[in-house]
């Protein structure tokens, strides 16, 4: 198998978010990456690709910002990470705004996704290390590759941020490999929140099949995607397929899940699968609530492999920092 980490990755630090009413520290620290690649003792750094595959899955104006942000929020007068505050519930347009708080506003969705210093750094190689990872699956040198990408990236849309995530480091990898000539590329969201961003970026796209297995909305954040009757739309129509699972879902009804987005998976015939996966369904998980044990992974990963399909896994989430590099190296035997 074919691995990717890049120690860039670790300037992200951003010190709180704003969790059930309080400011708590934030649960993604550099520690998440940098315990898995000791324990996979990965060597290979990512390749810059630029800027270019980014815009092709996120706006201009969204990359723009987010390069800047954190200077102009320091040059503002402000302390700390920059957070936004205040959010267009309904009439989101495309404004002229200047203000940071405002931007701040205009491209994210919640409160515990602060921009530090390092964050755009870290977004950046992120976004390289899952490209990088690519790259040996579309020259057909290996069939299996992993991206150990910090921050996550699923819950980014194409112009905003949210859910730890800035840039969609798996839509950006499916969409690469589009552009290379794969007519049909899968994407399986194995994280426990729903993949919101994903979707959104491929809600209207026929050729990008997106399927998530998640925590209900009803009760699991992000609430407002993920919930079983939303399927595509347009084009994409039928290209969309959320399987979402109560609090406490243990292996037995998490494998019944799978082999539902695995069958439709097969049915699509996809060229490439990427799989988000996000090691956050652990049953020692600290904000997530699902009951998967560690040697359960590589049953799960031994499912999809069964797939018989060239395979890019890219990291997502993951919080139980003590368990996460068993977790992670539990998930990738099974490959």
């Amino acid at each position: 198998m074919f691995k990717v980490f890049d120690p860039r990755q670790l300037a992200h630090a951003p010190a709180l978010e704003m969790h059930n009413g309080a400011w708590v520290d934030h649960v993604d620290r550099p520690a998440r990456a940098q315990t898995v690649a000791d324990r996979l003792a990965i060597t290979t750094q990512a390749r810059d690709f630029g800027r270019a595959p980014l815009q092709r899955v996120h706006s201009a104006e969204y990359l723009d910002f987010l390069e800047v942000v954190h200077r102009r929020w320091s040059d503002a007068g402000r302390l700390g990470d920059a957070v936004g505050y205040t959010w267009p519930v309904v009439g989101r347009r495309p404004l002229r705004l200047d203000r940071i708080d405002a931007l701040l506003g205009r491209f994210s969705y919640d409160a515990g996704t602060p921009v530090a210093s390092g964050t755009w750094e870290s977004a950046y190689w992120a976004a390289q290390t899952a490209l990088t990872a690519l790259a040996p699956l579309l020259d057909r040198s290996t069939r299996t590759s992993f991206a150990l990408c910090r921050p996550p990236g699923h819950h980014a849309g194409a112009d905003y941020l949210g859910g730890y995530c800035y840039l969609n480091n798996a839509a950006i990898a499916a969409r690469a490999a589009s552009d290379a000539g794969l007519a049909r590329v899968a994407v399986l969201d194995v994280d426990y929140h729903h993949g919101n961003g994903t979707q959104d970026i491929f809600y209207e796209d026929g050729e990008v099949f997106f399927a998530s297995i998640h925590g209900d909305p009803v009760t699991e954040y992000p609430f407002y995607w993920g919930h079983a009757d939303e399927r595509g739309a347009g084009s994409g129509e039928g290209a969309t397929l959320n399987l979402p699972l109560p609090r406490g879902t243990t292996l037995g009804p998490y494998l019944d899940a799978l082999d539902v987005a695995l069958t439709a998976i097969s049915g699509f015939a996809p060229a490439l699968l990427v799989v988000s996966f996000g090691a956050d369904t652990y049953e020692g998980d600290p904000i997530c609530h699902f009951r998967i044990a560690t040697d359960e992974y590589a049953k799960l990963a031994e499912r999809i492999a069964g797939l018989g399909v060239p395979t890019l896994v890219v990291m997502e989430g993951g919080y139980a920092v003590d368990a996460l590099a068993d977790n992670v190296s539990a998930f990738l035997s099974g490959f």
